[in-house]
C-alpha cells in the first residue's frame, strides 16, 4: 500500500514536503548516528535541511549547519541547528575541538591510546558541487563518517590516500524507503519536523516557469510549493 492518509488536518502545502524531508530521513538512517555523535551538514538547501530535520526529530546533536546563504542558515536555525556557520567567514572544521572531537591524527591516536575518545563526527555533504567532497575529506577529523547526499552531476576527483590515512568512512545515499516516507509524514503531522520552515512561497500553476528561474538565482528561496487550484 503506497497511499497514506494525511493526518491531523495537515495542510496540503506542508504534506507536500514529505518527499524532500524523507530524503533526509534516509540519509540519517544510513549514517546511523547515535547519542555520542556530532553531526555537520555542509549545504543547507532542501536536502541539507531535510537531514537536519531528521537528526533533530530523533534527538541527535549537536548539529553544525553550514551555508553561504543567510536565509538558509535562518531556516536551519528554525529547524534546530545548534551551530550556524557562514563558510565565507570561517571554516566549520575549526569547531571540532570545541565539540569534543579529536581534530588531528595526533589527537586521535592519543585518544585511542588512552581510551578517552571524544564524540563521533558525522559529516553530511549536501551540496553536490565538484571539489566539495575533496574539501570535506581535507577538513574532516580522523575517523569521521562522510555521507554524500548531494548529487554531483560532473566527474569529480578525490585523494583516496588522505581518506585512508584518516580512516574515513564514505557512504553515498539516494531516495528513501516507503517506511521512511511514512515516518516522515508522521513527524511533520506531529510537529517533530517544522515543515513550514522550508516553504518560502506557495504559487499557482501559471507561476511555475518563473519559479524555476527564481530558484536558480535567489538564494533566499528554499522550497516553493504549487497550489494546482490557483
Amino acid at each position: 500500500m503506497l497511499l497514506l492518509p494525511v493526518p491531523n488536518g495537515l495542510p496540503s502545502a506542508l504534506a507536500a514536503t514529505t518527499e524532500p524531508f524523507a530524503v533526509g530521513a534516509h540519509a540519517v538512517a544510513r549514517a546511523a548516528p547515535y547519542e555520542n555523535s556530532v553531526c555537520m551538514i555542509v549545504g543547507c538547501g532542501p536536502v541539507g535541511l531535510a537531514v537536519l530535520a531528521a537528526l533533530k526529530a530523533r534527538g541527535i546533536g549537536p548539529v553544525v549547519a553550514c551555508d553561504f546563504s543567510a536565509a538558509r542558515r535562518a531556516a536551519a536555525e528554525r529547524l534546530g541547528a545548534d551551530y550556524l556557520i557562514d563558510p565565507a567567514q570561517r571554516s566549520p572544521h575549526a569547531l571540532w575541538p570545541k565539540l569534543d572531537v579529536s581534530a588531528t591524527l595526533a589527537e586521535h591516536a592519543l585518544a585511542m591510546f588512552t581510551g578517552q575518545q571524544g564524540k563521533r563526527p558525522v559529516i553530511f555533504e549536501c551540496v553536490g558541487a565538484p571539489g566539495m567532497l575533496q574539501s570535506i575529506i581535507e577538513g574532516a577529523p580522523p575517523g569521521a563518517r562522510i555521507v554524500v547526499a548531494g548529487v554531483c552531476m560532473q566527474p569529480d576527483t578525490i585523494e583516496p590516500a588522505l581518506a585512508i590515512n584518516k580512516q574515513l568512512g564514505l557512504d553515498f545515499v539516494l531516495g528513501y524507503s516507503p517506511a521512511e516516507f511514512a515516518v516522515t509524514l508522521a513527524d511533520i503531522a506531529e510537529g517533530r519536523i517544522d515543515a513550514a520552515a522550508v516553504v518560502s512561497e506557495e504559487i499557482g500553476l501559471a507561476d511555475v516557469p518563473l519559479a524555476f528561474e527564481r530558484l536558480a538565482s535567489e538564494p533566499a528561496l528554499v522550497k516553493v510549493t504549487v497550489d494546482s487550484t490557483r
